[in-house]
């Protein structure tokens, strides 16, 4: 194998060996096993076991936001229904017989300093994660953008805990109708577009031309 093709089966090799056994329970002389390479060949992509940690946490974080984007916009156009698409996502990872929970909240609870670069980089995702939401939130003008996402999130964060516990995909689905109730709320205040109002006034001016 190439270079690059070596230090990818590395990553990949560690990424499933953390989500199945953690962190501190997964050690170097597994990793280089499981990946079939000597010590030396994995030191000379990652000089300690935490380069390695995060440079996996970064290739899942990108993995996994684009596989979430790719996968809402494929399936929607429209900004309100794209947030509910995003715990149909959901669903599909809790139906993965891979699932074991979120990866990056077992990160930061096994490194808890919130110094510590590995509970950086997990908040890091998160952060991430958030600002999609609001990106959508403010795509479709909601009067609050900010909190809807945090409680799109919130929700996110809910369902993925309950799965992980119960390993079934429902968490997802009672997610979904839960912000579907929150977005029929919050549809009553949506913004309006920066054109209205030259709308109105056409219409108007429509309205007085007919009578």
């Amino acid at each position: 194998m190439r270079r690059s093709e070596i230090r990818d089966h590395l990553l990949e090799t560690a990424l499933r060996l953390f989500n199945q056994y953690g962190y501190h329970a997964t050690g170097i002389d597994l990793i280089i096993a499981e990946a079939g390479v000597a010590k030396t060949t994995l030191y000379r992509h990652f000089e300690t076991k935490e380069d390695l940690i995060l440079a996996a946490l970064e290739r899942r974080d990108e993995e996994a936001r684009d596989a979430m984007r790719a996968f809402v916009e494929q399936r929607a156009s429209d900004a309100v229904e794209r947030l509910l698409v995003t715990f149909d996502f959901l669903e599909t990872l809790f139906r993965d017989e891979r699932f074991r929970g979120c990866i990056f909240v077992s990160a930061a609870g096994e490194h808890k300093d919130t110094a510590n670069p590995v509970f950086r980089a997990a908040v890091l995702h998160k952060r991430l994660v958030l600002a999609y939401f609001e990106e959508l939130a403010h795509a479709a003008r909601l009067a609050e953008p900010k909190r809807i996402a945090a409680e799109i999130n919130l929700l996110h964060e809910g369902a993925i805990a309950v799965a992980q516990m119960t390993r079934a995909a429902e968490p997802a689905r009672q997610a979904r109708r839960m912000a579907a109730r929150l977005l029929a709320v919050e549809g009553q205040a949506i913004e309006p577009s920066p054109l209205a109002p030259e709308a109105r006034r056409e219409h108007a001016s429509q309205r007085t031309q007919v009578s």
